[in-house]
């Protein structure tokens, strides 16, 4: 089986928000290598006593790249099985030590391990083209993404009346968003642009370095998605508020929060796990980093149903007049929008185990995550009411400029 099939599992599942773990091709790359490994302990003593003592061994230890071959004599033949991570049938592969050192192989690993394997090959095919569709996908989601935040970060800094304390908490949801979907980019360019490069192996600063910016993006990102929807909360419940003591907690929140879960992260990766890239998930060090994500999720959940509960009052109090019962109405129609952008629907795979539904899943969590970006900003920057009227503005003031510059060049020139 190819490894880049593995790699390009591998590569989605590690861009799901971190909630999936190690492909089982990694593990196949690691028990060869312990095999090897223990292969070579062998052969090293058995040329030591081949030195020192006059024997008619003449095959010594041998490491063929899947099994180890034990040292005989000539005329002997030894039969292995197919090595346990590709353990498909029980038919034996057979070599003879002959005069001129070992044989061929009697039947090709391929052939004896997987000869029964034609409709996993083809299911495997399938596999990889769906991988690599949702791969295409969530790339042009997360640049859609990037495009659409930027240009709304950038109307909302040219028109400086809508700047507000909410404002600014949805300027840095849209900051997260940016570095989330960056993140993603700098990930897959370092670690897996190499397709020669054994991902299961490779520890190098760098991608250690890349893989603990990357957490740190989306745990941002899921706190600035819990900070949303607290804010909001906070507006529907309180009539007055100190929204910018509320906005300097925010702040720590969704900045500060993160950086010390990574810090400490880093430290215990450091310390007692130092192997690889830092991004094999079946650690149990990976839980610094998830257990907060599913506290977030879960929370955002809870505050998602409340804000429903708050709307859903408000909007059958007598005491309400016609604008503020219109403004809840459209707040409800609206609650509907909040699931994407609180990150709730994340609840539907939160509780099964990792395996259950794999395609379903990442459907969820990277199609759905990748535009998540592009549909925040169209529904608080795009279709905002109050960022239409202030473009109106700025467009009918444009046209009165030009209309009125034109209005007096023809004057003057009637004047001439």
């Amino acid at each position: 089986m190819d490894l880049i099939d593995g790699f390009i599992i591998w590569t989605l599942m590690v861009t799901c928000e971190g909630m999936k773990t190690v492909h089982p091709e990694c593990s196949i790359v690691l028990h060869l290598q312990e095999k090897e490994a223990e292969c070579q302990l062998q052969i090293g003593l058995t040329q030591s006593l081949f030195n020192y003592n006059a024997t008619n061994t003449a095959c010594l230890v041998e490491w063929d790249g899947v099994n180890c071959w034990p040292a005989v004599s000539v005329g002997e033949r030894v039969s292995v099985s197919c090595p346990p991570p590709f353990l498909k049938s029980h038919e034996l592969i057979t070599r003879t030590c002959t005069s001129e050192g070992w044989s061929r192989l009697s039947v090709s690993y391929y052939d004896a391990c997987f000869q029964d394997n034609s409709t996993e090959q083809e299911e495997t095919g399938h596999r990889r083209e769906y991988f690599a569709r949702v791969k295409l996908i969530y790339t042009v989601g997360y640049g859609m993404s990037i495009g659409s935040l930027c240009i709304a970060i950038f109307i909302f800094c040219i028109f400086r009346k809508l700047l507000c304390t909410r404002t600014y908490i949805h300027l840095n949801l849209f900051s997260s968003f940016i570095l989330r979907a960056l993140a993603v980019f700098v990930k897959d360019a370092v670690l897996f642009a190499d397709e020669t490069v054994n991902h299961c192996t490779v520890s190098t600063v760098l991608c250690k370095a890349v893989v603990t910016c990357f957490q740190y993006c989306v745990l941002s990102n899921f706190y600035w998605l819990l900070i949303e929807g607290l804010h909001l909360q906070t507006l529907l419940a309180f009539t007055f508020t100190h929204t910018r003591t509320f906005f300097w907690c925010y702040i720590l929140i969704g900045w500060g929060a993160p950086s010390v879960t990574v810090i400490i992260w880093t430290f215990f990766k450091h310390k007692y796990d130092n192997h690889g890239c830092w991004d094999d998930l079946d650690s149990g060090y990976w839980w610094i980093i998830k257990i907060p994500i599913l506290l977030s999720v879960f929370v955002n959940f809870l505050v998602f149903v409340n804000i429903s509960r708050i709307i859903v009052v408000k909007t059958k109090t007598p005491e309400l007049n016609g604008g503020d019962r219109q403004l809840y109405r459209r707040l409800a129609k609206s609650t509907l929008l909040l699931i994407p952008l609180f990150g709730v629907h994340y609840i539907v795979f939160a509780l099964f185990p990792e395996h259950v539904g794999l395609e379903a899943r990442l459907f969820f969590e990277l199609v759905l995550g990748s535009f998540q970006g592009f549909i925040v900003a169209l529904l608080y920057c795009f279709l905002n009411c109050e960022v239409q009227n202030e473009i109106r503005k700025e467009i009918g003031k444009y046209k009165f400029r030009t209309d009125n510059n034109t209005f007096q060049m023809a004057t003057q020139d009637f004047t001439a």
